[in-house]
């Protein structure tokens, strides 16, 4: 436990080239405006082994996740998050999905593609679109356990490199640099909009399902 606390405590004091203004500006947007609770991320790692600064050598998603301080410490509060950002300019913004956040649903990034092209041909209305250079993530209405397993159950399959980030999740937001690389806006919030508008979760699963077994094949798990 001491390795990892000393490790906690090198990695934390770490500041980037990166971040700054943008960044914190960024945090202070979410937090105080949209009411959205945020926390610093880990960060990349900057000798690029692992890709995450965390000790975990086989972490699944570097860089873009809690560390310490750990989720529950996420906040809307001003002060802290521009403490948070003045001490860690360059860490990335994670979002505690859920409560009164967003929730999400993300899929590889060129499923992801086809299934906003469906909802566009629909006619229905899109929120704020997350994405990596791997990953895009669909924000959508907080919904419960319940509400998100009898929507699956209604399914025949529900393929494995979908996933859902509810209540206790998290995701990384604009303008964040993680071990994949820059996280960007695929569909921004409206400039200068209050609390950005997201749509119910029912119609994102099944368009996202849907461009995950086109043709009746599986993307590959990202």
């Amino acid at each position: 436990m001491r390795e990892i606390l000393g490790r906690r405590r090198r990695l934390l004091s770490r500041r980037g080239d990166g971040g700054g203004p943008d960044l914190i500006g960024a945090a202070l947007t979410y937090a105080t405006r949209w009411q959205w609770p945020v926390l610093p991320g880990v960060a990349a790692d900057p000798q690029g082994r692992s890709g995450c600064s965390c000790p975990d050598p086989e972490c699944t998603v570097p860089g873009a996740h809690p560390f310490d301080p750990g989720l529950l410490a996420a906040t809307t509060d001003a002060r802290m998050v521009r403490w948070w950002w003045t001490d860690r300019p360059a860490a990335p913004i994670v979002l505690a999905t859920g409560g009164a956040a967003p929730c999400a649903v993300s899929l590889p990034a060129l499923p992801a593609a086809r299934a906003l092209a469906a909802l566009d041909r629909a006619g229905m209305r899109l929120g704020p679109v997350v994405a990596s250079s791997t990953r895009w993530s669909i924000l959508v209405k907080p919904y419960s356990m319940e509400q998100l397993g009898e929507l699956l159950y209604a399914k025949d399959f529900v393929p494995g490199s979908l996933r859902f980030h509810g209540e206790g999740g998290y995701l990384a937001l604009p303008p964040s640099e993680c071990g994949a690389g820059a996280v960007r806006w695929e569909r921004a919030p409206l400039p200068g909009s209050a609390t950005p508008w997201v749509p119910d979760v029912e119609a994102v699963v099944d368009a996202a399902v849907d461009a995950l077994t086109r043709r009746g094949v599986n993307a590959p798990e990202l």
